[in-house]
């Protein structure tokens, strides 16, 4: 079941793989993940001493969240993938070119996953061409719509 999808990534980028990490969460940030108020337009994924961080997704705290705790919605969260994965990924980004996005959070058996991509940029003509391609698969759906009435 998906919570959050980053429809900005797939504009922007041609996905190559899809990986499926885990997350390190406070108390507070599964409470806002599960209410909906989570934002990964502007979020990125970075590799720090054979590590993976995810940067610039806004978690909106509650506004019941404890009273003890600083809430800071756009705090660093470090991902969960086994080592084999992470020195691939490193391996791919370092010297391939590719970048890591995010490209949503969804629940598998209970637990707030995020699904990672390992992308490629997108030129601005490949972005037209998506553009193109996505605007004649929805005018013929409409026509074939129009056909069985």
């Amino acid at each position: 079941m998906s919570i959050a999808d980053n429809k900005k990534a797939f504009h922007d980028y041609f996905i190559e793989e899809r990986f499926e990490a885990g997350m390190v969460l406070e108390g507070w940030e599964v409470k806002s993940i599960r209410a909906g108020r989570v934002n990964l337009k502007e979020a990125y994924v970075v590799v720090r001493k054979a590590e993976l961080y995810l940067f610039g997704s806004h978690i909106s705290p509650l506004p019941t969240a404890s009273t003890h705790i600083n809430p800071d919605a756009v705090r660093t969260r470090k991902l969960l993938l086994h080592s084999a994965e992470i020195s691939k990924l490193i391996g791919k980004v370092e010297r391939a070119g590719y970048t890591l996005v995010p490209l949503n959070l969804h629940f598998s058996k209970g637990r707030i996953k995020c699904e990672v991509g390992l992308a490629k940029g997108k030129k601005q003509h490949d972005k037209r061409e998506t553009e193109r391609l996505r605007d004649t698969q929805r005018e013929i759906q409409s026509a074939m719509k129009q056909n069985r009435r």
